[in-house]
């Protein structure tokens, strides 16, 4: 069984991107959430909390290529519309 975290995910993940100037690749989030728990996150859970901090309005997630995604940290100089939303 895999020891708790003192941190929930989703807190050490804005944590991570903003460390690196508010924006990181996820292959590179992967590998820093691996260093700091010890493991590497599934899909789903990385998923999942990037999907709730989103919805949260706390960072923003772009497709850069079929498998590579931007995360970046949603800054009061950043705004992002939802869809249909100009």
């Amino acid at each position: 069984m895999a020891p708790w975290n003192i941190m929930p995910m989703t807190n050490l993940i804005v944590s991570i991107v903003t460390k690196r100037r508010g924006v990181i690749l996820d292959d590179e989030l992967i590998r820093a959430l691996k260093k700091e728990l010890g493991s590497e996150p599934s899909e789903g859970e990385l998923n999942g909390a990037l999907l709730q901090l989103e919805i949260n309005g706390l960072i923003h997630v772009s497709q850069i290529t079929k498998t590579k995604r931007r995360i970046e940290v949603i800054s009061d100089a950043h705004e992002f519309l939802a869809v249909d939303e100009d």
